[in-house]
């Protein structure tokens, strides 16, 4: 059985936080990823498999309407002001490609607009080293 890998996803324009972007979306069943999302202020791609695994969360305990909890005084560590539990959930595998060459590589190898779509205007950043992104949490 031959499989052929990449050109199964189409770049789009989009936006992260409010700067434009772009992102890619699968095009087909065969694609390995559900989505891949440029962050411009770090300049990281964010692609996310199909691949799905169970990590712990903390999210918000709630009361009987469904409202969070309030906390009496405010958590010292984190500043929270509301309960939290730790939840089992399932969630998709994220992978962070963080060097301009690899992204680009990815990009050729997947986007099937590749040559027609100008990512390289949302590229055009010149980083030395990669800054911390907000859509990386820690856990």
């Amino acid at each position: 059985m031959n499989k052929t890998i990449g050109q199964n996803m189409m770049l789009i324009s989009s936006s992260f936080r409010g700067v434009k972007s772009f992102s890619m979306i699968g095009v087909t069943e065969d694609c390995p990823y559900v989505e891949a999302i440029f962050d411009p202020v770090s300049a990281i791609i964010v692609v996310i498999s199909k691949n799905k695994k169970e990590t712990f969360t903390m999210l918000p305990r709630l009361n009987d309407d469904g409202e969070p909890q309030k906390l009496k005084v405010p958590n010292k560590e984190t500043g929270k002001v509301t309960k939290e539990q730790r939840v089992m959930v399932e969630t998709f595998s994220e992978f962070y490609i963080t060097k301009k060459e690899e992204i680009e590589n990815f990009i050729e190898l997947f986007a099937i607009n590749a040559s027609s779509f100008n990512h390289k205007e949302f590229m055009n950043i010149d980083v030395k080293e990669t800054k911390k992104s907000n859509i990386i949490m820690s856990t």
